[in-house]
C-alpha cells in the first residue's frame, strides 16, 4: 500500500485558472459528496476500496467511497496533516499536531484504535508506513527530525512505542520533511526537506526498525529549487520531485536522470504511471514518456493533492470548489488513452444513391493494427440505429465506407470504437442532408368571412406520399389568449382528404401539417378565416314604431332623450363605434361618429339627446372596427340601421 502527502501550503498556494472539474473526451468525474476545507493528507485503500481524507481545519477524517461519495467520518483529530494506511489496509493513521500525536483508526469503521503522543512542540507533520512501523516527520525550522510508532506496543508501554530522533547522521532536516513510500521497495523511505528553496531529500532504509541513509543530497541547487512533492519511482531507483524531476539515487547520492513536461505535484501507481497536477488540468504518463496518456481538465480553484487507486483504476483529485474549500473527484480510466475520431460525411446526399463517408482515427498511444469501427445509421425508417458492416482502419488511421441511404431526411452515421486495454471507447458522427419529393397539401377557405359563431369545415388534402398519411390540422385563434390548438389529427381518407370543424369566433389561423416519412418531405399549409363580430342595438323610450316608406321607424316625442343600447361579443378594451346620420332633402348626411366601450357584460348604452324639434328623421348603427375599435381578434362588422322619427 503506498502512501504520498502534500503539505497545506503548497496545496493552497496553487490555485489555477479554469472553471469546474471535468474530463476531456470520453472520461467522467463522478459526483463530489466529500468536501474539506483545509486539506490533510489523502490516501486510498485498495482492499476497501475506500478514500480517506483529513481536513485540517476541522480535524475530521471523511471516508469516500471509490466514486467519491461519503460513507463515513472521524472527527477529534486535532489539525490533521497527513494520513497513511498500514501494509495491509486495515489501520489508517493520522498525523494530529494539533494534539501533538499519532492517531490510529479503524479502515474499515474509523473507530478509534489508539494515540501515541509525540513529545514535540511542532508536529507531527507527515505520515507512512514502512518496515512494520509508522514513519512521522516533526520540529520546527533547522531542527526537523525524524520519529517512528511501533504499533505492536501498547500506548505509554515500556518501552515507549515512540521513538524520536532518528534522522540518522549526515541527514539534516531543516523543516518537517516529506515522506513517501513504494511497496515494489519494502524498507526504504524518501524524505523531501520542506520550506526552503533549496530542498534537501533523501533516501532511508527502514526495514530494520532504525533509519540508516542510503542517499542523501544538500540543496545546492543543482537538483531542484525547492520541495512541494516527493514521489518514489516503482521498478526504479528514483524519485519525482514536484511532479516533474526525476532523480536517480546510487552510491549515496543523487543525480539527474530525466523529466516530464512541467507540473507541480503527483502521485505515481505501482506500474509506474505518473499522475500529474499541471496548473488546470491533471494528466497521467507512462513511465519516462514526454505525451500524456490522457489529459482531464480542473478547475480555477486549484487542485490540492491526488492519490491512485492501488489498482490503477482511478485516480482521486482533491479539487476546490467556488464556495471554498475542496471536494473528492474519482477520474476514471486513467491509464487509457483517449483516441480522437473523426467522421466526414457530405452534407447533402439523394435518396437511394451511393455516397461515400471517410474519416480518421488517431491517438498519442499508439493503436493496434487493423483496429474495425463500428458503425451505424439512423434514419426516418431505423430510429433506433440501424448497425452497417464495420470498417478496417488503414495503417496510417484512415477509413471509409459507402452506403446507399434508403430514407431521406437527416441521416446520421455514427463511428465507434469499442476501446482496448490501453484506449477508451470513442465515437463520432455526421449527419447527411438526404433529399425526399414533394408531395402535395392543400387546405380550404382562405380569406373567407364569416357570421360570428359559424361552424366552417376545413378540409385537408394530401397527395402521394411513401407511408405516413396522417395529417394534423391546428386552429390559432387571433389574440394572445387564446392559444394555438389541435384539433384533429388522423389518416386521411381514399381520396386524400381530412376535414375538422372550427366555431369561428375569432379570426382564425388554422394550419394544415403532414410531418413526412422516409421519401416525402415534411409539407405545412396555411388558411386564414375571418370572423365577424356579433352585434345588436336596442332601442328605447320611443312611444311606437310605424313604417315611413320602406323602413320601420321608432317614433319619439321631440323632448324625447332616446336610448341606444349595443350588445356585442365582448373582449378586453374592446369598444364600440356608434354612427349618427340625419336625413335632408333626399339624402342621409354623417352627422357623428364615435366610440363607446363595451363593459364586460357585452353591453353599451349610449344616450342620443332630445332633438327639440319635430319632423327630424335620423339613423344610427354600432360597429366594430378591426383595429379601431381596440382589438385586432374579429373582423369589421355593422349592425343594422335603426330608423328615429321626432314628432311633436
Amino acid at each position: 500500500m503506498r502512501t504520498r502527502s502534500i503539505s497545506t501550503a503548497t496545496a493552497l498556494a496553487v490555485l489555477f485558472s479554469s472553471a469546474a472539474l471535468s474530463v476531456a473526451a470520453a472520461g467522467t468525474a463522478s459526483a463530489a459528496t466529500a468536501n474539506v476545507t483545509t486539506p490533510g493528507g489523502i490516501v486510498a485503500d485498495g482492499a476497501l476500496k475506500r478514500v480517506f481524507v483529513g481536513d485540517r481545519s476541522t480535524g475530521t477524517v471523511k471516508a469516500t467511497d471509490y466514486s467519491g461519495t461519503l460513507v463515513d467520518s472521524a472527527d477529534g483529530i486535532s489539525g490533521v496533516t497527513d494520513l497513511a494506511l498500514s501494509d495491509d489496509g486495515a489501520t489508517l493513521y493520522a498525523a494530529a499536531e494539533g494534539t501533538h500525536e499519532i492517531v490510529a483508526l479503524d479502515a474499515a469503521t474509523l473507530d478509534e484504535k489508539a494515540r501515541y503522543p509525540v513529545a514535540t512542540l511542532k508536529g507531527p507533520r507527515y505520515v507512512a508506513f514502512s518496515g512494520g512501523k509508522v514513519w512521522f516527520t516533526y520540529g520546527d525550522q533547522w531542527d526537523g527530525d525524524l520519529g517512528s510508532v511501533d504499533p505492536a506496543a501498547a500506548p505509554g508501554s515500556d518501552p515507549d512505542p515512540v521513538t524520536l530522533g532518528q534522522a540518522p547522521d549526515g541527514v539534516s532536516i531543516w523543516n518537517p520533511g516529506l515522506l513517501d513510500t513504494d511497496p515494489s521497495t519494502p524498507g526504504l523511505l524518501a524524505v523531501g526537506e520542506t520550506g526552503d528553496s533549496t530542498g534537501s531529500m533523501a533516501i532511508l532504509d527502514v526495514s530494520s526498525g532504525t533509519a540508516q541513509k542510503v542517499a542523501y543530497y544538500s540543496s545546492d541547487y543543482t537538483l531542484n529549487s525547492g520541495i512541494g512533492d516527493i514521489d518514489m519511482v516503482p521498478g526504479a531507483p528514483q524519485v519525482l520531485v514536484n511532479g516533474t524531476l526525476r532523480d536517480a539515487y546510487q552510491d549515496g547520492k543523487f543525480t539527474q536522470a530525466g523529466a516530464y513536461p512541467a507540473g507541480q505535484r503527483a502521485d505515481i501507481a505501482p506500474d509506474g504511471t505518473v499522475a500529474q497536477i499541471n496548473g488546470t488540468q491533471i494528466a497521467t504518463y507512462k513511465p519516462n514518456a514526454a505525451k500524456p496518456i490522457r489529459t482531464y481538465s480542473v478547475g480555477s480553484y486549484g487542485t490540492a493533492d491526488l492519490a491512485w487507486a492501488p489498482d490503477a483504476s482511478r485516480v482521486f483529485a482533491l479539487v476546490g470548489t467556488s464556495g471554498g474549500g475542496y471536494t473528492v473527484k474519482a477520474l476514471t480510466d486513467p491509464t487509457k488513452n483517449v483516441p480522437t475520431l473523426t467522421v466526414n460525411a457530405p452534407s447533402t446526399a439523394k435518396r437511394a444513391t451511393k455516397l461515400t463517408v471517410t474519416g480518421k482515427i488517431s491517438a498519442t498511444v499508439p493503436l493496434p493494427s487493423g483496429v474495425k469501427l463500428e458503425v451505424t445509421r439512423t434514419d426516418l425508417e431505423s430510429p433506433n440505429g440501424k448497425a452497417l458492416p464495420s470498417v478496417t482502419v488503414k495503417a496510417d488511421g484512415t477509413y471509409s465506407f459507402s452506403d446507399t441511404p434508403p430514407a431521406g431526411g437527416t441521416v446520421t452515421y455514427k463511428v465507434r470504437y469499442a476501446g482496448d486495454a490501453q484506449h477508451t471507447a470513442v465515437s463520432a458522427s455526421d449527419k447527411v442532408s438526404v433529399s425526399r419529393n414533394a408531395t402535395t397539401l392543400t387546405l380550404n377557405n382562405n380569406g373567407k368571412l364569416y357570421s360570428y359563431g359559424t361552424d366552417v369545415k376545413f378540409t385537408a388534402h394530401l397527395g402521394t406520399t411513401y407511408k405516413n398519411r396522417t395529417v394534423e390540422i391546428w386552429a390559432d385563434p387571433f389574440g394572445g389568449d387564446k392559444p394555438k390548438k389541435l384539433i384533429k389529427s388522423g389518416t386521411v381518407n381514399s381520396s386524400g382528404n381530412i376535414t375538422a370543424t372550427v366555431d369561428m369566433t375569432r379570426d382564425t389561423l388554422v394550419t394544415a401539417v403532414f410531418k413526412g416519412d422516409a421519401r416525402y418531405a415534411p409539407k405545412t399549409v396555411k388558411s386564414t378565416a375571418y370572423a365577424k363580430v356579433k352585434v345588436s342595438v336596442a332601442v328605447s323610450k320611443h312611444y311606437k314604431t310605424a313604417k315611413i316608406g320602406t323602413h320601420t321607424y321608432y317614433w319619439f316625442h321631440k323632448s324625447t332623450d332616446p336610448l341606444l343600447t349595443t350588445t356585442m361579443t365582448y373582449y378586453p378594451g374592446r369598444q364600440q363605434r356608434f354612427d349618427l346620420q340625419v336625413y335632408y332633402n333626399g339624402t342621409w348626411y354623417s352627422a357623428d361618429s364615435e366610440y363607446f366601450p363595451i363593459g364586460s357584460n357585452g353591453k353599451s348604452a349610449v344616450s342620443l339627446g332630445a332633438p327639440g324639434e319635430s319632423g327630424i328623421k335620423a339613423r344610427m348603427r354600432s360597429a366594430y372596427i378591426n383595429g379601431s375599435s381596440g382589438d385586432s381578434v374579429n373582423s369589421t362588422t355593422y349592425s343594422s340601421w335603426k330608423y328615429l322619427y321626432f314628432s311633436n
